[in-house]
């Protein structure tokens, strides 16, 4: 059986749904998440528990320290290291997560596209999003019309890429072709009921402690990682930290960017990957999700 890949928004019930899934075929579970990969970011990335791992083995969780950093090539390097371990245990591979660039390197590889120039790199990176996009439009209008407007990162390689080559960003892409064989599936739930997910999930982590969790980590080093500073979540418990808002505001906020992140994952998934999307009720458990990604997968 070939690996098999979840994607999908935050809150749509991937996570559980994997869970099952390994369970029942004798798979293992490779995180796609830029964030769960840190130690200590715990309860705002919604990592899965203690017991959980005990009942299916997960990887690329914990990985590094607070302090270090994590880029999509170290990532890659360890999810094939992961997923060969698996296999030599006869175990299936089942990749799951939310992070649209882990999923694009996973399927397409990194090595499409020219190799990033230090000084091109430095200078679109001081030039406002604004300047950025509005060279995009005028270079690339399709990318231009999909583009994630608040991933300065992604913004910038798509300017990098047009520039260093003289042909738009997503001519290129269309080239590609993926790297690797599997099944491909996405989860999709109505938009009232994501939300109501959400605005669950981020009570229940604030409940389980978020602030204290966040107070923790900026003694550790929290402020002065870039990266995970962007996790939603924590970045506004340290600005409530900071007294920039109360408590209530916060938790308001923060289930408002969660919302408005959702959205843009679900877009990213939907115009980038080829995927077969599953349409999720609100009532279906996870067994139920699991039974038909297993339909849907050869020899499951």
């Amino acid at each position: 059986m070939g690996p098999i890949f979840i994607a999908g928004a935050t809150a749509s019930g991937k996570s559980a749904a994997a869970l099952s899934l390994a369970e029942r075929i004798g798979g293992e579970i490779i995180s796609v998440d830029s964030m769960q990969v840190y130690r200590g970011l715990d309860i705002g990335t919604a990592k899965p528990s203690i017991a959980d791992r005990a009942r299916v083995q997960h990887h690329l969780i914990d990985e590094v320290d607070i302090t270090e950093s994590f880029d999509v090539a170290r990532f890659l390097r360890l999810a094939r290291a992961a997923e060969a371990d698996i296999r030599m245990r006869g175990n299936v591979p089942i990749y799951c997560g939310g992070t649209g660039l882990y999923f694009n390197a996973l399927i397409f590889g990194i090595g499409n596209g020219p190799a990033a120039s230090d000084e091109l790199r430095r200078e679109l990176e001081s030039t406002s999003p604004e300047l950025l996009l509005s060279e995009l439009e005028k270079s690339d209008p399709e990318t231009f019309m999909k583009i994630d407007r608040s991933n300065l990162r992604r913004l910038v390689r798509a300017v990098e890429v047009s520039r260093s080559t003289g042909r738009p960003y997503s001519a290129q892409r269309a080239r590609w072709k993926k790297v690797v064989e599997g099944s491909f599936f996405g989860l999709l739930r109505e938009r009232d009921d994501l939300n109501e997910r959400i605005n669950s999930r981020v009570d229940a982590m604030f409940a389980a402690g978020l602030v204290t969790e966040t107070k923790a980590l900026l003694d550790r080093g929290l402020a002065q990682n870039r990266t995970a500073m962007q996790a939603i979540g924590y970045r506004q418990v340290v600005e409530h930290l900071r007294g920039e808002r109360n408590l209530d505001a916060t938790i308001e906020l923060v289930k408002q960017k969660t919302r408005q992140y959702a959205k843009r994952q679900g877009t990213w998934f939907r115009n980038q990957l080829e995927l077969e999307w599953i349409q999720v009720v609100g009532q279906a458990t996870p067994e139920e999700i699991a039974s038909v990604i297993c339909s849907k997968v050869p020899n499951c």
